[in-house]
C-alpha cells in the first residue's frame, strides 16, 4: 500500500531497486576504472621516460657522428636508440684507453692544461671527485638508509648515509655522520647534514624501498619483517675515489 491507501502497482514495485543498482555499477565501474589506472599508470610513464631519455642521448650523439656513418642516411626514418649505443661504445673505448701508458699521459696532459683554467678547474675537479665517488665499487656513500629526529626532537626523517666526516669537520666534530635528507617527492633535492652517529638509527631497507616511500609521500611501504629492530650507526670506511 502506498502512503495514500492505494495499492502500489507492479511498476512501482519494480522502480524502487533501480537506485541500488544503480550504484552497484557506478561501484564497479569505478573500481575497474582504478584498476586499470593503477596498471595502466606506471606503464605509460614507464615508456614515457625510456622513450625521452633515448631520444635525449640520441639528440645529443647525432652532431658528434659523421654523416656518412649516421643510418638515416641508408634508411628512411631515424634508428631509435643509434646514439645510445654509440655513446655506450665510446665511454667503454675511452675507459679502455685511459687505462693503458699512453692514455693515462693524455688525460694527466689533458687535466693539467684544465688546471690552469681558474673556472673551469674548480667545475672540473669537483665534478671529477664527485663522479668518482660515486661510480668506484669500493665506495659505499648512499647504501644504507636511517632515521634521525628532524626537524625536531619527536619528528623523524629519512635519510641516506653518506660517510664518515672527514677533513675540518671530522676536527671539530668527533663521532659524526655525513647524512643526506631527500625532500618529497623529488629525492634528488634535500640537505646535507652531519648528525652524531649515535643520533642515528640505521633500517634493514633498502635505498629502492627508501626511495618509493619518499617519492609516494608515504603512501608506499616497504614489507617489513618483523623482529627486527633498528641499529645504530658502526663505524663506516670513507667512500675512496678510483
Amino acid at each position: 500500500m502506498s502512503d495514500t491507501g492505494e495499492p502500489e502497482t507492479p511498476e512501482a514495485e519494480a522502480e524502487t531497486p533501480r537506485p541500488k543498482r544503480r550504484s552497484r555499477a557506478m561501484a564497479r565501474l569505478r573500481l575497474y576504472f582504478l584498476t586499470g589506472l593503477v596498471i595502466a599508470a606506471p606503464l605509460v610513464l614507464t615508456i614515457t621516460i625510456t622513450w625521452w631519455f633515448i631520444q635525449w642521448i640520441d639528440n645529443l650523439v647525432t652532431p658528434f657522428i659523421p654523416p656518412p656513418y649516421r643510418p638515416d642516411r641508408y634508411f628512411s626514418v631515424w634508428i631509435p636508440g643509434f646514439g645510445v649505443v654509440v655513446a655506450l661504445v665510446f665511454i667503454t673505448l675511452l675507459g679502455f684507453l685511459t687505462r693503458n701508458y699512453v692514455g693515462s699521459k693524455l688525460v694527466t696532459f689533458g687535466e693539467s692544461i684544465l688546471g690552469r683554467m681558474p673556472v673551469v678547474r674548480s667545475l672540473y675537479r669537483g665534478l671529477k671527485q664527485i663522479f668518482e665517488t660515486v661510480v668506484s665499487s669500493r665506495a659505499k656513500a648512499f647504501q644504507t638508509v636511517g632515521l634521525i629526529e628532524y626537524p625536531r626532537k619527536g619528528l623523524w626523517a629519512l635519510v641516506f648515509i653518506a660517510g664518515e666526516a672527514r677533513g675540518e669537520i671530522e676536527h671539530h666534530l668527533n663521532e659524526t655522520v655525513a647524512v643526506f635528507l631527500p625532500t618529497t617527492p623529488n629525492p634528488t633535492s634535500g640537505f646535507l647534514l652531519y648528525v652524531k652517529r649515535s643520533d642515528i638509527m640505521v633500517l634493514d631497507m633498502s635505498l629502492e624501498d627508501a626511495a618509493k616511500l619518499i617519492i609516494s609521500g608515504g603512501l608506499v611501504t616497504p614489507e617489513f619483517v618483523r623482529g627486527k629492530r633498528p641499529r645504530r650507526v658502526e663505524k663506516l670506511n670513507p667512500p675512496s675515489a678510483a
